[in-house]
């Protein structure tokens, strides 16, 4: 389930848990929904910094989203900084420790 903790300018900010399926007729798109599942997913461990989430396939068919929502997501994580792609090979947890300057 996502719970809403507070205000981000105009726009209610989300946690989602890892586990939270989408919501169709939630306020936020499901793109957006999927981007915080993710991220609550690599926060939780489910895949370790420098391996590979699942393919954008599986991702569509575990979710029941289209390919274009789904590369939205990950294109909004790689934007943070929290997922890098590498072509034709996946798209891989960033070592966000290394780039905070921890460890």
């Amino acid at each position: 389930m996502c719970t809403p903790t507070g205000r981000a300018g105009t726009v209610w900010a989300v946690e989602y848990e890892p586990d939270a399926e989408i919501i169709r007729d939630a306020p936020e798109a499901p793109f957006q929904q999927l981007t915080g599942i993710l991220r609550a997913r690599i926060q939780r461990g489910d895949w370790k910094p420098r391996r590979p989430i699942l393919s954008e396939t599986r991702l569509c068919e575990e979710y029941g989203l289209s390919r274009p929502t789904v590369r939205r997501a990950i294109a909004a994580l790689v934007a943070e900084g929290v997922l890098f792609v590498v072509p034709q090979r996946g798209t891989y947890v960033a070592d966000r420790s290394a780039s905070a300057g921890e460890g």
